[in-house]
């Protein structure tokens, strides 16, 4: 099934821009009249008919509407610090946009060796991520947050979890399996943190559980930041899939 993606629309039309028209028009060799699919970004698919393949912005009429297309059951927040390599984060942000997530965070850790992330460029990889992966929501994101202030304003419904590998550390943790299987009866929402390449600091992971996270691990093997983040992401979605 071939997406489109525009957030120029109204209850009748919608205007592709100009790369959308490119690879709608030039590409996909559509011509007026023939109908094609368009999402908004904001959950809704629109079956429409191209009514103009001429110029830069293609121009096509709504047909109908579908809410909350591909979407899911569950509220996801995946609060992640960069990766010292921009293009494993970038990876992650992709694979998690394709399992389902509603936000992206990228947070900034005492142990942070990258500390900004190019908002724009993550949500250029979401948007074709989510047209990849058959969806019509572009998951929130935005700018770096320091970790301590994330911790601070995380939402006070929704599990929170923190994985975290201190390898010295004597204190059992329960797996991020048993943790999800443990919600509380209605509760939908789930808030995972996990830290750069040198792990969050000891205070760093003290404050996050002061705060209501539930320290987690995700199985015996160590992982990337990037990969951790795909892991996590895939354990809640098998969580709500049932």
């Amino acid at each position: 099934m071939e997406l489109f993606y525009s957030e120029d629309a109204d209850e009748r039309k919608v205007i592709l821009d100009e790369e959308e028209t490119r690879h709608c028009v030039r590409v996909l060799r559509h011509k007026a009249g023939d109908g094609i699919a368009v999402i908004d970004g904001n959950g809704r698919l629109m079956q429409c008919r191209l009514l103009s393949d001429a110029g830069k912005n293609a121009v096509a009429e709504i047909l109908s509407v579908t809410e909350n297309w591909g979407g899911h059951d569950y509220e996801l927040e995946m609060a992640v610090c960069p990766t010292k390599n921009a293009d494993r984060y970038e990876w992650f942000v992709e694979k998690a946009c394709e399992i389902g997530v509603d936000s992206i965070v990228p947070v900034i850790g005492e142990h942070s060796e990258r500390k900004t992330m190019k908002a724009d460029r993550l949500r250029k990889i979401m948007i074709s991520a989510v047209k990849q992966s058959l969806k019509a929501k572009v998951p929130d994101s935005g700018e770096c947050v320091p970790v301590r202030e994330y911790i601070s304003g995380a939402g006070q419904d929704a599990l929170k979890l923190i994985a975290y590998c201190f390898e010295d550390e004597a204190r059992p943790r329960m797996s991020i399996v048993e943790a999800l299987e443990k919600m509380p009866a209605g509760c939908r929402q789930v808030c995972v943190l996990i830290g750069p390449e040198g792990d969050f600091s000891r205070e760093e992971a003290e404050f996050a559980v002061q705060c209501g996270f539930v320290p987690v691990h995700l199985g015996p093997s160590r992982l990337r930041t990037e990969t951790a983040g795909v892991a996590a992401a895939a354990a809640v979605y098998y969580r709500f899939m049932r």
